[in-house]
């Protein structure tokens, strides 16, 4: 399956969709209904990418984000801001000779895969954190992603993935090792609204079932901040 493929599509349209809602923030307050509706109709061959990141985000939820420019550009991006914010996290652990982080940048291909595979599901479980997809929206989702790929095992999957119940230990095995869990969190960091009760206790335990050391869950936050303000 070419989860890289579909994952790096979707970041990068992500990217775009947000920055351009922070574009039209201004005119949210008037027609904040259409604004998703608009950015998607104008975005050219990012089209179809944007309309499934905005479904997964949700409407409300994008306009919530309209005054943050999310500035991943798309999977390669995330796994530099991931890579920093682990490196960072290293050096202020005790031991002396740590390994260089392997992140999804600094993989050979069949490991990129693994861990875009484990990226992507933590972005689809951090979609669902606050319980707005319903099955209309589960629908036009997989239409969607219907268009970014052929591959009918990717299609199956991700349609599994969506239609699954939400489980934070789940989605936690996915973490072969500690830079796919950093990768993962910093997804899930761009999927969720940090403000809302039910994200911020999904992240939580997200982090926990994950084994995620504290000091490292903090520099992930901070970096994300920093990509997002």
């Amino acid at each position: 399956m070419d989860t890289k493929g579909l994952l790096d599509q979707l970041l990068k349209s992500g990217s775009d969709l947000l920055q351009g809602t922070k574009g039209e923030r201004s005119d949210t307050s008037s027609s904040s209904g259409s604004t998703l509706d608009n950015l998607m109709a104008g975005m050219g061959g990012g089209a179809l990418g944007a309309g499934a990141i905005g479904l997964l985000l949700g409407n409300k939820k994008v306009r919530k984000l309209g005054g943050k420019a999310i500035t991943y550009g798309g999977l390669g991006a995330l796994g530099v801001v991931a890579y920093k914010a682990y490196q960072t996290w290293q050096q202020g652990q005790a031991a002396s000779a740590q390994p260089e982080p392997r992140t999804v940048d600094r993989v050979p291909e069949p490991e990129a895969e693994r861990h875009s595979g484990a990226v992507l599901r933590a972005l689809i479980a951090a979609a669902k954190a606050d319980g707005h997809i319903d099955e209309r929206e589960r629908q036009l989702i997989d239409g969607e992603i219907a268009k970014l790929t052929h591959d009918p095992e990717l299609r199956r999957w991700f349609d599994q993935e969506l239609h699954k119940s939400l489980d934070p230990a789940d989605v936690a095995r996915a973490a072969e090792t500690p830079e796919m869990g950093a990768e993962m969190y910093l997804a899930s960091l761009l999927m969720v609204d940090e403000q809302n009760f039910m994200e911020r206790a999904y992240l939580d335990e997200l982090a926990r079932q994950m084994d995620l050391p504290p000091d490292l869950k903090v520099e992930l936050e901070r970096q994300a901040a920093i990509q997002t303000g």
